[in-house]
C-alpha cells in the first residue's frame, strides 16, 4: 500500500495538468475512505522533487515578461482565466508538497486531512478553469505563464512555519482580496460560466487560508511562541516585497487572520510592529 507521502510525490511528478488533478482527486478519495473506515493510510516518508513536473506548455516567463492584457477585453478575460488556472495547478502541488516535505515534523492526522482536502479542491478548481478556457476555444498552456509561482515553496522548503505563513496566510489570502473583482469582470461581460467557477473557488479558498492559520497557530502554541510576532518575522524573511491593500478584511477574519497580522507588513508600516 502506498503511503500518503508516496502518493503526494506521484502527484508532484505528474506533468500534465488534467492527469495531475485526476491522480490528486483519486488519492484524496482513498485517504478519506480509509479515514472514514477507521484504518487511515500511513503517512510514511518520501522525497518530493525540488520542483513539480510541468507540461511543455505553458511557456514559463519572468513575471515582468508575461504579456499584460486589458481585463475588460475578451483577450484579457481569457488571459485572466489562464492565469487563475496556472495558480490553481501550482496550488495542487503546493498542498501535496507540504504533505510530503515535512513528514519529519510530528503532526496530528487532522493536519493531513486538511491539506488533502485543500489539494482535492484545488484540483477541482484547476479543472473548472480549464473547462472555462476550453468552452471559449482555448486551453491551459495556450499562453505564457508566471515562472515565479514555485518560489515561495523553494524558499520555505526547510521551514514548515515559514511555508504556512507565506503560502496559505499570504499568497492564498491575497486570492480572497482579488477574486471578487475578477468575478465582477466576468459578470459585467455576461459570462456565466467563469462567474460560477470563480464563485466556487472564492467560497472554498477561505478554508485553505484557515487551514494555514490554524496549523501555524497550533505550531506556535506547541513552541510557546507569539504567533503574530513569528508571522511578521517569517513573512519579512521569505516574502519578497510588502503586502498590498486593499484587504478583504471580512473573509480574512473568517479564515482566522486578524488585521494586526497583515497591516504591519504593508509598505510604510512600522517595521517594529
Amino acid at each position: 500500500m502506498l503511503s500518503l507521502a508516496e502518493r503526494a510525490v506521484q502527484v508532484l511528478t505528474t506533468a500534465d495538468g488534467r492527469a495531475k488533478c485526476a491522480l490528486s482527486r483519486a488519492h484524496a478519495a482513498d485517504w478519506r475512505a480509509a479515514r472514514a473506515a477507521g484504518t487511515p493510510l500511513p503517512v510514511g516518508k518520501a522525497t518530493p522533487p525540488d520542483a513539480p513536473a510541468r507540461p511543455e506548455r505553458p511557456e514559463l516567463l519572468d513575471p515582468r515578461d508575461v504579456p499584460r492584457r486589458r481585463p475588460g477585453s475578451p483577450a484579457g478575460r481569457l488571459a485572466l482565466l489562464h492565469a487563475v488556472a496556472h495558480i490553481e495547478l501550482n496550488a495542487v502541488d503546493l498542498h501535496w508538497d507540504i504533505i510530503a516535505r515535512f513528514t519529519d515534523h510530528p503532526m496530528p492526522l487532522g493536519f493531513y486531512d486538511d491539506w488533502v482536502k485543500a489539494a482535492d479542491e484545488e484540483s477541482k478548481h484547476f479543472n473548472l478553469m480549464a473547462d472555462c478556457l476550453e468552452a471559449l476555444g482555448s486551453h491551459y498552456g495556450a499562453m505564457p505563464a508566471h515562472a515565479g509561482m514555485w518560489r515561495a515553496a523553494s524558499d520555505t522548503a526547510g521551514d514548515l512555519h515559514g511555508r504556512l505563513a507565506v503560502v496559505p496566510m499570504v499568497l492564498e489570502a491575497r486570492g480572497l482580496d482579488v477574486t471578487p473583482g475578477m468575478i465582477d469582470i466576468f459578470r459585467k461581460a455576461g459570462e456565466a460560466g467563469p462567474v460560477a467557477a470563480l464563485e466556487v473557488i472564492y467560497a472554498e479558498e477561505v478554508a485553505h487560508v484557515a487551514y494555514g492559520s490554524k496549523w501555524f497557530n497550533w505550531l506556535c502554541g506547541r513552541d510557546g511562541t507569539d504567533p503574530k510576532e513569528v508571522f511578521h518575522s517569517l513573512v519579512r524573511r521569505y516574502f519578497h516585497g510588502s503586502l498590498k491593500p486593499p484587504f478583504n478584511e471580512e473573509k480574512r477574519a473568517d479564515a482566522g487572520l486578524p488585521p494586526d497580522f497583515y497591516w504591519p507588513l504593508t509598505e510604510g508600516a512600522d517595521t517594529g510592529a
